[in-house]
């Protein structure tokens, strides 16, 4: 945590750059202590990192105003309008929360699947309404935010993003990807976390028991077991992650606010059914 001080940098420099919006800028030391920063930066020091969602939500509950852009520490704007286009995305129709731009490597490496809220991903996928959207860069409406009860807290790392999505759609708000707005992030594997395999597949569980219709929660959980061992053939790798979908089975997996069969529907026509 915080052991990338020259990409922190890079992003608060392009971020300060920045052109028709008026920024509050909050910094979370997650299990670090922000010092050194620019004065205009205002930090939040957690001296227990409690993980990537409820270090967005400490940060989402300090910072000011009615949209809220999340920005990991290694990403960068290449561009002077990046925030002010989403912004303009989101507040053009009150039905939209999210606004997700195209990740792009600025080395030139392909972007990971995981970046595009599509299936077809040649492009950088097609713009427009979106099932779920990448967690590292996009911007938020924050009423809609803290109407569906902004991340799950308890998550730690992987899919708050899904789990976000759904209550959002849920709630009858709309996600938008527009590629032709780039930011830069590394193109990295997730699995390089070391506890990337356990919080996978508990995390999995927990978005399936928090979120779905209780007919569909087999089906969700099957249809991804069964591709995760068509993924994954280290055998140590699916032993820890059999591990976290135990885990994820017999532990509190927070609130459960199963969605309506109309979301399912909804979720289905815009080719995404919550069973994968």
């Amino acid at each position: 945590m915080g052991d990338r001080p020259a990409e922190l940098a890079r992003a608060l420099e392009t971020l300060r750059a920045q052109e028709g919006v008026a920024l509050d800028v909050v910094i979370v030391g997650n299990g670090w202590e922000p010092v050194g920063l620019p004065d205009w930066v205002r930090t939040v020091h957690l001296p227990e990192n409690v993980g990537i969602p409820e270090g967005r939500n400490v940060a989402a509950r300090e910072a000011r105003g009615e949209l809220i852009y999340f920005y990991d520490d290694d990403a960068a704007l290449p561009t002077t309008d990046v925030l002010a286009r989403l912004a303009a995305v989101i507040l053009s129709d009150d039905e939209v929360a999210v606004a997700q731009p195209r990740g792009a490597d600025p080395d030139g490496k392909p972007s990971p699947r995981r970046w595009v809220p599509r299936f077809d991903v040649r492009d950088g996928g097609k713009a427009g309404p979106a099932t779920w959207f990448w967690e590292a860069v996009f911007m938020i409406r924050r009423t809609a935010f803290e109407q569906v009860g902004g991340w799950p807290g308890r998550f730690f790392f992987g899919h708050e993003g899904i789990d976000l999505a759904w209550r959002l759609v849920d709630a009858g708000w709309r996600i938008e990807y527009v590629p032709s707005i780039v930011v830069h992030h590394p193109a990295t594997s997730a699995a390089r976390h070391a506890i990337y395999y356990r919080t996978n597949a508990r995390n999995r569980v927990w978005v399936a028991r928090r979120n779905l219709p209780a007919p569909l929660v087999p089906v969700y959980l099957g249809a991804w077991t069964a591709v995760t061992l068509a993924r994954v053939h280290d055998p140590e790798a699916l032993k820890v992650w059999f591990k976290g979908f135990a885990e994820g089975v017999r532990t509190d997996a927070g609130e459960r606010r199963p969605m309506s069969w109309r979301t399912v529907g909804r979720l289905t026509r815009a080719g995404r059914p919550p069973v994968i």
